[in-house]
């Protein structure tokens, strides 16, 4: 039995393809519904402030006004004593300071004006009279007769300190002292390597005589010296 209806006249045939583009065209409206966006309209005035304009202000010229200093207060008037002609005012009688031919002439002796002594320090090297040690008096040439028996003083009473010795020190110690005016030892400095070996060699300057003391021009006066100690381990 043939069917009765034409095949192109079925509504249902395409309905499936139909349901498709259907459900496409709604999913591309909701998608694009989602993505759209609104956008807020900006002015297209510049509303910036040009601040060189405003800081470019005039500054009005100010001038001070000085006011004057108020004038001083007048002087008080001066009080003026009226002294009556009746009171006798004594005068001052000046006296004069000129010679006259008359009068003497006293003559004035020569004052004596005594030289002033420099207190002043001669070094051995130069001074004219070199101070004199005890048993040097006879000798002709006392400056080598001083130094002579000073080398002899120290040898007679030189004594190596036990501690120095121990220690292994040894050294030169330098000495310096002066004559004073009246012959006596004074000043006295040492410098050298170790202060056993100083104390030593101001031990033996102690011991020193009193001298002569040296002159210059006749006059007495302080002389420096200075002399070596030499400390030297056997």
């Amino acid at each position: 039995m043939e069917p009765k209806k034409n095949p192109k006249a079925d509504v249902g045939r395409n309905s499936g393809l139909y349901f498709v583009i259907g459900l496409a065209v709604t999913m591309g409206l909701v998608y694009t519904a989602l993505e759209w966006k609104t956008y807020d309209k900006t002015s297209d005035y510049d509303i910036s402030m040009n601040v060189d304009d405003e800081l470019d202000e005039e500054v009005p010229m100010t001038e001070q006004i000085k006011t004057p200093p108020p004038p001083p207060p007048p002087a008080a008037p001066e009080i003026i004593e009226v002294v009556e002609d009746e009171e006798e005012v004594e005068e001052t009688v000046i006296e004069s300071t000129e010679t006259s031919q008359e009068e003497e002439i006293i003559e004035v002796e020569d004052v004596l004006v005594e030289e002033e002594v420099e207190d002043v320090d001669v070094p051995f090297a130069v001074i004219e009279d070199v101070p004199i040690f005890p048993g040097c008096e006879s000798e002709s040439d006392k400056r080598a007769c001083f130094q002579k028996m000073m080398q002899k003083h120290i040898g007679k009473n030189f004594r190596y300190p036990e501690i120095a010795q121990e220690m292994g020190v040894q050294g030169r110690v330098s000495v310096m002292f002066t004559i004073q005016k009246d012959g006596s030892i004074g000043n006295v400095r040492m410098r050298g390597p170790d202060k056993n070996l100083e104390k030593e060699a101001a031990r033996i300057i102690s011991k020193l005589p009193k001298m002569t003391p040296g002159k210059q021009r006749g006059r007495a006066v302080r002389v420096p010296f200075s002399i070596p100690i030499t400390f030297k381990l056997q």
